[in-house]
């Protein structure tokens, strides 16, 4: 695949090319009210939580959920990673990248594109908690890598040779309180972060995905002693109401 060329950018772009010029307040006011006018509004139905009504309206909103159907991708999330690499370049050809929580796809899909992975030799393995339905090119494990033995089952599907990319878009459930969220999601971080600098090759990449506040304290501190440079990088096809960001590490040094 191409980075500027291929499915993945017209699929990224197809939503701009509707888009109107803003040539004033007047046009730009009447723009966002054709924008209202166009919105799908989801009725709350019996037995449906609000909350599920505002994912299920947003959803039917969202022109990445859209794009990455047009695209043939299992998820809006496959434009995260793509952007992450069109702007970082950590995935290559013949690369070998470990995905976790890679369910339904979508990360899984893009490594499996950008690094050429072919059903006759798979340098992509994803790993999940659920069931993933095949992917060309990746090697699918269904296990929970927070089980005692995931690191051991993981890295007989791993093999001697390291890895060149670790990349988790892991989260755990959501329970409404935000600060409880932070925590898990950087537990999930800080263990996906110990399973990968066992399993890296020298200037590999770490990518994980953390929430608003990012990586703190020691994680940080022993991210930037591993490696040679340490960032956060939030998508622009991650939602500006998420707290999600991601935290990129290159240069593993072993």
């Amino acid at each position: 695949m191409q980075r500027l060329g291929g499915t993945t950018k017209r699929a990224y772009l197809t939503f701009m090319s509707n888009k109107k010029p803003n040539r004033g307040r007047r046009s730009g006011s009447a723009d966002r009210q054709n924008d209202r006018d166009l919105k799908v509004r989801v009725k709350t139905a019996k037995g449906r939580r609000l909350s599920s009504t505002r994912w299920l309206e947003r959803q039917l909103n969202d022109p990445f959920v859209k794009a990455a159907k047009e695209a043939g991708y299992r998820s809006r999330a496959a434009f995260k990673l793509a952007e992450i690499d069109d702007r970082f370049g950590i995935l290559k050809p013949k690369m070998r990248v470990l995905d976790l929580g890679a369910a339904p796809g979508g990360w899984s899909q893009i490594a499996a594109q950008r690094c050429q992975s072919e059903p006759e030799h798979e340098t992509v393995i994803g790993i999940d908690i659920s069931e993933i339905e095949a992917i060309p090119g990746v090697i699918l494990a269904q296990l929970d890598f927070m089980d005692q033995e995931a690191p051991e089952k993981i890295g007989s599907l791993v093999g001697a040779v390291k890895l060149d990319v670790v990349m988790s878009d892991m989260a755990a459930p959501a329970s409404g309180h935000k600060q409880t969220d932070h925590l898990r999601v950087v537990g999930l971080c800080e263990a996906a972060f110990d399973f990968a600098r066992q399993v890296l090759r020298t200037d590999g990449s770490f990518v994980a995905k953390v929430f608003q506040g990012g990586t703190e304290g020691q994680l940080l501190r022993e991210l930037k002693a591993q490696f040679s440079d340490v960032r956060h990088v939030k998508p622009k096809s991650s939602r500006a109401e998420s707290p999600e960001q991601y935290v990129l590490a290159r240069g593993f040094r072993g």
